[in-house]
């Protein structure tokens, strides 16, 4: 099937966290034993985000774990790695990280055509009571679902 999207890893986290303002596809530089473990589906995004320097944006705090059969060529389960992204796309990034005080967070990571891509998104922080707000909404809601389940049901 062609564009065939397999989720790897979700930053589930990062909804939590922040506003999720635009979304943004870039590729991801890796090494031979990198891009193994990502389809063996032994990364994580948690407490990753990226930076614009130099005109181009690195990722940082992304974990992907060593490959068990790399021996020697295996990678540094941290390091910094290069995205991707068209540069007239990187200064609308840029200008806006700049300006607004918004922040790159990685959303998820696929492989999208036998490719690692990763959804950054550009994000505002939340503050505790925004989070607040949204759990109790939640929890609203699954009360408002289980009621009328009930209902339904007797």
């Amino acid at each position: 099937m062609p564009g065939e999207i397999k989720v790897i890893a979700e930053n589930r986290k990062a909804r939590h966290d922040y506003f999720v303002e635009e979304k943004y596809e870039a590729g991801i530089i890796l090494t031979g034993t990198e891009i193994k473990s990502i389809r063996a589906g032994r990364v994580n995004l948690k407490d990753s985000y990226a930076e614009i320097v130099n005109g181009e944006v690195w990722l940082n705090q992304m974990h992907i774990s060593p490959y068990e059969q790399g021996n020697r060529f295996n990678h540094d389960p941290l390091r910094k790695r290069k995205l991707l992204l068209h540069r007239s796309e990187i200064a609308k990034l840029h200008g806006k990280v700049q300006q607004q005080g918004m922040t790159l967070i990685p959303l998820k990571i696929y492989l999208k055509q036998g490719l690692a891509k990763i959804e950054l998104g550009l994000c505002k922080g939340k503050k505790s009571y925004d989070k607040r707000e949204e759990i109790a909404k939640r929890d609203a809601k699954r009360q408002m679902e289980r009621e009328l389940r009930d209902r339904y049901k007797g």
